[in-house]
């Protein structure tokens, strides 16, 4: 079965939901949970659901933990629950 935008939404928020508050993740982390033997062919994917999220104020992206705009993020980034 092909994963769906929306099952890449949940596991990003279930993600975000496990950690304790103010405790980031990895984008990199959903897309091993979602395809582990071929994960980094997803995380375009998986960064564009992510700037979803952030848009609508359900997560936070970060680097060096200082909020950034994941659009124009370039590099490593972290997520945490907003």
């Amino acid at each position: 079965m092909p994963i769906s935008p929306d099952m890449i939404r949940l596991e990003l928020l279930r993600l975000a939901a496990a950690r304790a508050p103010l405790k980031s993740f990895c984008p990199s982390e959903v897309a091993r949970a979602l395809w582990p033997d071929v994960w980094r062919n997803h995380m375009e994917a998986v960064r564009a659901e992510a700037e979803t999220l952030v848009g609508e104020n359900l997560l936070i992206c970060t680097q060096g933990g200082t909020p950034v705009d994941i659009a124009s993020a370039k590099g490593p980034i972290r997520l945490t629950k907003a």
